[in-house]
């Protein structure tokens, strides 16, 4: 529970959040602690669950992969056994970054990650529109992102 965690574990987030490569000196240094304590908080954080892992934000664009798309889907039908199937076929298209169940008028939102429009497209006529169940999508391009923050800390 986020009652659990002091200020110290707060400040701990934050900077890991800005560069999970720090030292536990150069953290302890940040939040004022010194660093065994520092690094039992941490180990704390990552055994609570607080902390899932530790990787790099990569830029899609420098990639290749610079032309992102969102694209809502709605199911002919919302079973058990049909999202499912939906979730299965999802998690093996590189191409799909993101995926969210939703309520609403659509069942799921994804952003899809390629190089351009042809390769959306032909992600989109010839994998998207294939799946068993799919019964209407919208897409939407992005034009800029205006805000990117990991996790919500306060």
């Amino acid at each position: 529970m986020s009652e659990d965690l002091d200020e110290i574990d707060r400040k701990l987030l934050r900077e890991l959040q800005k560069n999970a490569r720090a030292s536990h000196q150069e953290l302890s240094e940040r939040v004022g602690l010194s660093a065994s304590p520092c690094a039992r908080r941490i180990r704390r954080l990552e055994a609570e669950g607080y902390i899932t892992g530790y990787s790099a934000r990569i830029d899609e664009e420098k990639l290749g992969f610079g032309f992102s798309v969102f694209i809502s889907v709605r199911l002919d039908r919302q079973i058990d056994d049909r999202l499912g199937a939906f979730e299965t076929e999802v998690r093996r298209f590189p191409e799909i970054v993101d995926c969210w169940l939703m309520t609403g008028s659509f069942d799921y939102l994804l952003r899809i990650s390629v190089r351009d429009l042809a390769e959306y497209e032909r992600f989109l006529t010839g994998r998207l529109t294939k799946l068993p169940g799919v019964a209407s999508l919208e897409s939407s391009i992005p034009i800029r992102r205006v805000k990117y923050q990991p996790a919500r800390l306060d």
